[in-house]
């Protein structure tokens, strides 16, 4: 039974001010942003899928009322469209088709007739050109000064539950329009980047005797096992210098935080108690952040390794999972309502360890699985709403939300 209900639990599952108070939206002062295409080279159904992609991914950095009309110009005129005259920005961009079938793309953003950006960008194939689209993104963020948003360029790794026991993991951009299904056959789940380069991944396969972690080299496709446990067996966190795993295991019926040595296939029990401890979590190199039910029900713990003081972290919400942990700042979900005949809703909220505020991120469905990013910026996360499973974006400081629905399938979880 505590198996189960870890299972349940895990399925379920700096800034400028205070990250945990309120933004005011102030979309009214921002500047305007009009975008100007050119190329001969392509069909008009995938000229507008990259103008679709461009304007979501300038909508997502925040900083620019951006114009949703598509409007074609001559890359090196040097006049802008009528339409464009009173914008305060233009992106003019080019897309050229290579001989060896590449994609190439011309940008220039211009503001008061200065170009302040002159950049080309070049894929091997027309399919992942979503990546070029986050790059444009992304280089047009850093010309205006502002925070970086260097997590638009990292892949995502989810689990698809496609079938009763039977999943697909998946690598993909972020707002899920590129996606390579890298694993199939089985029930494979809870997958883990094993590396800030994101080259290779844990998961957790249930397809043997007994629940196994394996480990996936992306490049090689070689697929190592790395420890079997008896109830279940979940890759939760992987340490800076990426030495050090943080496992849940039940070897004995009772889940626990394990942490595994990668060079010496050894590891140590962090957690002792009768209860669930799952979801462990490194906080700096000394500590852990997990979910254990000692209060009668989920909540938020720390503890240093070693030491077996633990600490409560959060003090809202009565069933509080699926943590991640930035600096400061630590991401949760809560259950915000308890119908036995309805279907419940789950929240992110967002607290600081240094002051009593707390945030609250989502309003409807079941939100889990949050990730911050690598700087704090952005939280990424899984959103279940009416049937339908989504990639959430959350920008902190900016206040927006954004959902990336997926097509077919159910996410089960994620990693960032």
């Amino acid at each position: 039974m505590k198996v189960l209900l870890s299972l349940m639990l895990f399925f379920s599952v700096l800034f400028s001010s205070d990250a945990t108070i309120d933004v005011v939206k102030r979309v009214d002062t921002l500047p305007s942003l009009g975008i100007e295409s050119s190329s001969s080279d392509y069909n008009d159904v995938f000229k507008m899928k990259f103008f679709k992609s461009l304007v979501a991914d300038l909508n997502v950095i925040s900083l620019f009322n951006v114009d949703r009309h598509f409007r074609e110009n001559d890359f090196d005129s040097s006049e802008l469209l009528i339409q464009n005259k009173d914008m305060n920005y233009v992106l003019k961009y080019r897309l050229l088709q290579e001989d060896s079938g590449a994609l190439h793309v011309d940008v220039k953003l211009i503001h008061n007739d200065e170009t302040i950006l002159n950049k080309s960008y070049r894929v091997g194939k027309q399919s992942i050109y979503v990546f070029i689209s986050h790059a444009i993104a992304y280089d047009v963020n850093n010309a205006m000064d502002a925070p970086s948003v260097a997590w638009m360029k990292k892949k995502v790794i989810f689990s698809r539950i496609v079938a009763p026991k039977k999943s697909e993991i998946v690598i993909a951009d972020y707002t899920l329009t590129y996606q390579h299904t890298i694993l199939t056959g089985g029930f494979n789940i809870f997958p883990k980047w094993a590396n800030k380069a994101q080259t290779a991944f844990y998961y957790t396969a249930l397809d043997g005797s007994k629940p196994t972690l394996k480990h996936i080299d992306i490049k090689t496709a070689k697929i190592t096992k790395v420890l079997s446990s008896d109830g279940m067996i979940v890759c939760s966190d992987v340490s800076e210098d990426k030495t050090k795993l943080l496992l849940t295991m039940a070897p004995k019926g009772q889940t626990d935080i394990y942490m595994y040595d990668v060079a010496t296939k050894r590891y140590k029990k962090l957690t002792n108690y009768g209860g669930i401890d799952v979801n462990g979590q490194f906080l700096g190199q000394n500590k852990i952040v997990f979910i254990s039910d000692r209060l009668g029900y989920p909540n938020v713990f720390s503890k240093d390794i070693g030491s077996t003081d633990v600490e409560q972290m959060v003090y809202y919400g009565r069933s509080n999972s699926a943590c991640s942990v930035h600096g400061n700042y630590i991401v949760y979900k809560a259950r915000e309502s308890s119908n036995a005949f309805s279907k419940n809703t789950f929240n992110l909220h967002l607290i600081s360890t240094k002051t009593d505020f707390i945030r609250r991120l989502t309003a409807t469905g079941v939100n889990q699985f949050p990730k911050f990013s690598q700087d704090g910026d952005a939280i990424l996360f899984i959103k279940n709403y009416k049937a339908q499973s989504a990639i959430g974006i959350i920008r902190l400081n900016q206040n927006k939300n954004y959902l990336f629905p997926l097509k077919y399938g159910k996410l089960q979880s994620m990693d960032w």
